[in-house]
């Protein structure tokens, strides 16, 4: 029991770190962010439009494309510095993301 306990922990662990950031009213849920180098943000439209997360910060370049209401998109972060992310649908959707080494 000791050892499936450790293992549900360390699995309850790695998905707290996990961030979720959300998209609704053609805005995001944060505005920045602090993650670390190999961190997963999961982008959810929660809006009742269709959006375009992406980003084309050096090292952290990624584009969901069209993400339908309702849908959602992990990104993994692997370089550490600063990454601008758009919705290349609605140019006024803008956050950054900070990422430690």
């Amino acid at each position: 029991i000791g050892v499936i306990a450790a293992f549900l922990c360390g699995n309850a662990m790695a998905l707290a770190a996990g961030k979720i950031i959300e998209q609704k009213g053609k805005t995001f849920s944060e505005n920045e962010i602090a993650i670390k180098k190999g961190d997963t943000i999961t982008f959810t439209n929660n809006d009742n439009i269709t959006h375009n997360v992406m980003s084309r910060s050096a090292g952290n370049e990624f584009n969901i494309g069209a993400q339908a209401p309702g849908v959602s998109a992990p990104v993994t972060f692997d370089a550490a510095g600063t990454a601008e992310i758009i919705c290349a649908i609605h140019p006024q959707m803008r956050m950054t993301v900070k990422i430690a080494g």
